[in-house]
């Protein structure tokens, strides 16, 4: 949120190249920041695997093979997101689009609505996880998606911020609790918890880093209207897999 206020402020006082020079700044703090942790702290056997087993072999990600519900979730997710990682910057474009709006300053709203509320969603999703199960949180995520899109393509403009962006702060509050609690629960014991959750959100990052180029080429296409409608519909995929192989998931 601070980082996303200060963007927007910066760009508006002195224009796009204050946003990049203030994300390079970020990026160097946190190079930084990664090489003051004292390499011998680090035990490498016991990240890679079961600290009591002598014999335990890296894993890559033949571990999402190994665990079928972990490659269903990682599936879904690479589904939403490639639905979701886009609408935010094409939100953006098409507020700003023919008007005297401050892009950088629109967009910086955009993110400090979402982060707000993702933070309250998070909270709410680790008690609703504590009283259901993390499937049912995460199938609410997915279906925030859809209804983000239909929102998007009624309401752009300045106005219409508040609604988009809500959801959106919903969808991710939620998966930041579920996705970690689900990828623990499917491997404890293993040791290899965190290889798990990278190999998750590898998969996810790939349907997020595909988004722009699809949400881009259909916005050329058909226009800003029809395309939120088209990635708010990838959420339904994203429900209908995750109903779909429910049976497969059901220990989350």
């Amino acid at each position: 949120m601070v980082g996303a206020a200060a963007s927007g402020y910066l760009g508006w006082q002195y224009g796009y190249v204050a946003v990049f020079v203030l994300a390079a700044l970020f990026g160097a703090v946190t190079a930084a920041c990664v090489l003051m942790i004292p390499p011998g702290s680090i035990d490498h056997h016991a990240a890679r695997g079961k600290e009591e087993d002598p014999d335990s072999q890296p894993s890559g990600f033949s571990i999402l093979v190994k665990h079928k519900p972990l490659l269903v979730l990682a599936v879904v997710l690479a589904a939403f997101h490639l639905g979701n990682a886009s609408i935010v910057p094409l939100y953006g474009l098409a507020a700003v689009a023919g008007s005297h709006a401050n892009g950088p300053s629109f967009v910086a709203t955009t993110i400090v609505v979402a982060q707000a509320v993702m933070i309250l969603a998070s909270i709410a999703g680790m008690r609703a996880a504590e009283r259901r199960n993390y499937w049912s949180v995460l199938l609410l995520s997915f279906l925030a998606l859809p209804v983000r899109g239909v929102l998007a393509f009624f309401l752009s403009g300045w106005w219409g911020v508040l609604p988009v962006q809500i959801l959106d702060g919903i969808g991710a509050g939620l998966q930041s609790v579920a996705v970690p609690g689900m990828v623990a629960r499917s491997l404890n014991g293993t040791g290899r918890i965190n290889l798990g959750q990278g190999a998750v959100i590898t998969v996810q990052g790939i349907g997020a880093s595909l988004s722009p180029a699809l949400g881009g080429w259909i916005a050329q296409w058909v226009g800003y209207g029809p395309v939120f409608l088209v990635l708010g519909g990838l959420g339904l995929v994203s429900v209908a897999l995750w109903i779909g192989f429910r049976s497969t998931v059901q220990e989350f």
